[in-house]
């Protein structure tokens, strides 16, 4: 006899080996607010080109929709939402998971720098064992979140999220191999000087603000390992400004 699952002993169904079996695929993650999304056509612009990378086909916006809507039926107006796209009986399933909304985390942050590359960084990947460890490890030891870094300390992104900063009155972002955040990109829109150059953690005392960001919105980082950081309170508030000032997409 095969097919059969338990957790924790009790017998689980077909939903729940899905789960199980899903290991090849890639996600997103977005904040519904009002039953809105900022960049919920840039979320589904990047799930699109991922599985047509992972998978060689395209997706189906409105089925990616359909799945968002149904987990938040009943009339949730607020929540976090998951959308994952995995292979299961030979092709790629939807699965849709809602969760309480999320806030930024409170800063300015402590980050802990940590060799780890992502493989195919420019992918949101359905399993990530690797940077939860890194994020566990760093949580025990204090750490609200890990620099992702080569041996010499140049830096790619956060373990969940992307850095960016402002040095010489420019918004640099690293120039290296990364997932391309959503919040990032609309970051990107600001009306400032930008570049993309190689960032190294002792680079990062000479920035005006470093800043992490993700779905959850923007959050100032105020040291890197023990080393403190300058924080630019107008420069964050210009930050915020224009990311609360992009008008969220509906999901309906």
């Amino acid at each position: 006899m095969t097919g059969r699952t338990a957790v924790d002993g009790e017998p689980v169904g077909a939903e729940a080996r899905l789960m199980l079996d899903a290991r090849y695929g890639h996600f997103t993650a977005m904040q519904v607010r009002d039953r809105r999304v900022k960049g919920l056509g840039r979320h589904l612009a990047r799930l699109e080109a991922a599985n047509r990378e992972l998978f060689g086909t395209g997706l189906d916006d409105a089925a990616v929709l359909a799945s968002i809507k149904t987990v938040l039926d009943g009339g949730v107006r607020d929540a976090g939402v998951r959308v994952y796209v995995v292979e299961h009986g030979g092709r790629p399933r939807i699965v849709a998971a809602a969760y309480p909304p999320h806030a930024p985390l409170a800063g300015p942050l402590h980050v802990k720098p940590v060799v780890y590359q992502r493989y195919l960084p420019h992918i949101k990947q359905a399993s990530g064992f690797q940077q939860a460890h890194i994020l566990r490890v760093a949580g025990a030891e204090g750490f609200d979140e890990a620099l992702l870094t080569t041996a010499d300390g140049l830096i790619s992104e956060g373990a969940i999220t992307n850095l960016g900063g402002f040095a010489g009155g420019r918004l640099v972002w690293p120039d290296a191999p990364m997932l391309r955040g959503v919040t990032m990109s609309l970051l990107q829109d600001l009306d400032v000087p930008q570049e993309r150059r190689p960032v190294r953690v002792s680079d990062l005392p000479d920035f005006d603000l470093v800043f992490l960001c993700n779905s959850w919105g923007i959050m100032p980082v105020g040291r890197v390992g023990g080393v403190p950081l300058r924080h630019d309170a107008g420069l964050l508030a210009r930050l915020v400004e224009h990311y609360e000032g992009v008008p969220g997409e509906p999901v309906d």
